[in-house]
């Protein structure tokens, strides 16, 4: 299947690169938008969802962006695959147990997608890595120019863009970076930090978006409200606000370095020789030490890595993906022993 397409490509964000890119993994957002000429897709019938899947992939095929895109009817693939575009942020959770009439659009490096009829029809994505979201905003507002260019979509002069749920309501949009933040943690800063987030209005989330937890040091950081703001006022607040996180993570490196560099040694070390011999790794473990060893590597510790390396073992160690690798349903015992060779071989 062209799904497996994907594990032969390394996604653009995965590469490392941008500014801040050390802290900042990637730089996300997402626009929800409907047509006019079909209810949400919580209210539509089976055939209304297929005909607006058939809009959609002629209006989204048409697009220079999405040229050489693979599109994918949901209902075409197993738990396995779905799990793997979990795994890639290219699908949400929710998307995946929709039962028919749903579908994804991925662009080439994976840096647009678009998911149809989750719970809105369109949930366009643009992902880069660092810390550019202005450049992010750009993109996306472009594909969305070009797509109303050519449906009608379901707009209010009061409301703003309507969407199935109501706080999505206006501008549709929610712009996140995912953040690497083990300084903090390890300085144990990072509850203030959080806690601090939280007032001033964002969600903190976990590796996989709304309703997972931190792992590996991990932090989705996003907007809250999408009514009564456009998108720059919006992408300003953010960005404010992360700009002082990756100032405290960097302030949190520098203070670790000076006052406990041997034991920040000692830690990067003892991940990097588990990484390097051990037999069986679960998921968790593996990308906790994984995150370590990248702060070893951010901080120069680490000469014989590079950060691409990394962060192409915190997807391909997931378990869909261990799965697509093998080529055959694992169970958790086979997976942990398939995930530790192939890290001991990706860092030998």
């Amino acid at each position: 299947m062209q799904l497996h397409i994907l594990l032969n490509k390394t996604s653009e964000w995965v590469q490392g690169t941008g500014p801040d890119a050390e802290i900042v993994l990637t730089s996300r957002i997402r626009m929800a938008r409907n047509i006019v000429d079909f209810p949400f897709p919580n209210r539509a019938s089976l055939e209304q969802k297929e005909k607006m899947l058939d809009v959609a992939e002629k209006a989204l095929s048409s697009l220079d962006a999405m040229q050489g895109s693979l599109f994918f009817r949901l209902n075409d693939i197993d738990a396995i695959d779905k799990q793997f575009l979990i795994e890639r942020h290219l699908i949400s959770k929710e998307h995946a147990v929709v039962q028919k009439g749903s579908a994804v659009s991925i662009s080439d490096q994976e840096i647009y997608s678009v998911m149809l009829n989750e719970e809105d029809h369109f949930r366009m994505q643009v992902v880069k890595p660092g810390f550019q979201l202005d450049e992010v905003l750009d993109l996306i507002n472009d594909l969305d120019d070009r797509l109303e260019s050519k449906l009608q979509y379901a707009f209010h002069p009061q409301w703003g863009y309507l969407t199935a749920c109501p706080t999505n309501i206006g501008t549709g949009m929610r712009a996140s970076v995912m953040l690497h933040l083990p300084a903090l943690v390890l300085a144990k800063q990072i509850n203030q930090v959080l806690q601090a987030v939280v007032k001033l209005g964002l969600a903190v989330r976990g590796l996989y978006g709304e309703g997972t937890e931190a792992i590996g040091n991990l932090f989705q950081i996003s907007n809250q409200s999408t009514l009564g703001k456009n998108e720059a006022d919006i992408l300003d607040n953010i960005k404010k606000i992360i700009k002082q996180i990756v100032g405290h993570e960097k302030n949190a490196r520098q203070y670790l370095l000076k006052s406990q560099k041997k034991q920040v040694m000692d830690s990067v070390g003892r991940a990097y020789g588990v990484l390097k011999n051990a037999h069986i790794l679960n998921s968790r473990e593996a990308i906790e030490l994984l995150s370590t060893l990248r702060l070893g590597v951010d901080l120069g510790i680490v000469t014989d890595i590079e950060r691409m390396q990394i962060n192409e073992l915190m997807i391909l160690t997931q378990p869909a993906h261990l799965q697509k690798v093998a080529g055959k349903e694992l169970d958790h015992t086979e997976r942990d022993i398939v995930r530790s060779e192939l890290i001991r071989e990706r860092l030998t």
